[in-house]
């Protein structure tokens, strides 16, 4: 099926752009109604794209806030970890994990527009770094980071031209810049019967496991149903190989 044309458009650094600009220039007026709402880490889905630009253009998380999947991201990541960001539009996401003891964060995002603005907005945490870059082509050293967190940005990718080719360069530069041991958290609207394809590859080493959680639309005290992707998110963890196995492998490739 074709996707929608809105959808078709997250994969593109323009739509970003643009859509950050009427961010900027809807906040900077003193009327009601403005548009300009955030990307934050990924796409919406139907109509949700169209009310979160009818939202006061304050700070708007797609899919989940932290306090929605903190007790999960904690399971795998610790205070001390060098975590990426990857695609951090204006997300409240890393300024809560950092309020919370994740200090050590370097954001990333292919719009320059969001890039700035927030360098300006967090200019008092230094130990939070922005960098304009595309996720396909990561511009870090071989295993730099303890986890990335992935919050939309792989669905994203999905709804871009060349999207199968992009996601596994992507996934392929997570797997380099990930020391043994780490971890790709990942949060998805994603089935598993189609993220499963791309995240299971031979290709990549690392063991994946999937989890749900609801969505915050949903009453707090339902539990999430994983064959009912309208009630819940997906949450894929990515713990790559290390250890003595990660040395064999090395080893054999010398």
């Amino acid at each position: 099926a074709a996707r929608p044309a809105a959808m078709a458009q997250y994969g593109k650094t323009t739509y970003w752009d643009e859509r950050y600009t009427k961010y900027v220039a809807a906040r900077s007026r003193s009327s009601s109604g403005a548009c300009g709402a955030r990307r934050a880490s990924g796409p919406a889905r139907g109509g949700a794209d169209q009310a979160a630009r009818r939202r006061d253009p304050e700070p708007f998380d797609w899919y989940q806030r932290y306090s929605g999947v903190k007790e999960k991201l904690r399971s795998y990541v610790k205070d001390g970890d060098h975590i990426l960001q990857l695609g951090c539009g204006n997300s409240r996401m890393t300024e809560d994990m950092y309020d919370d003891g994740f200090t050590s964060i370097a954001n990333i995002d292919i719009s320059k527009v969001v890039v700035e603005q927030m360098k300006e907005r967090h200019k008092d945490k230094p130990t939070l770094t922005w960098q304009v870059m595309n996720a396909c082509h990561l511009d870090f050293p071989d295993e730099t980071f303890d986890a990335i967190v992935d919050k939309g940005t792989m669905d994203s990718v999905l709804c871009g031209e060349g999207s199968t080719g992009n996601v596994g360069k992507m996934l392929s530069e997570c797997v380099r810049v990930l020391k043994p041991n780490g971890v790709l958290f990942m949060i998805s609207y994603g089935v598993p019967d189609n993220r499963l394809g791309y995240l299971e590859s031979e290709e990549f080493p690392w063991k994946v496991s999937v989890t749900t959680v609801a969505k915050p639309t949903v009453s707090a005290n339902a539990v999430s149903d994983s064959k009912d992707a309208n009630s819940c998110h997906y949450i894929y963890v990515a713990v790559k190989n290390g250890g003595a196995e990660a040395g064999g492998a090395a080893a054999e490739a010398k």
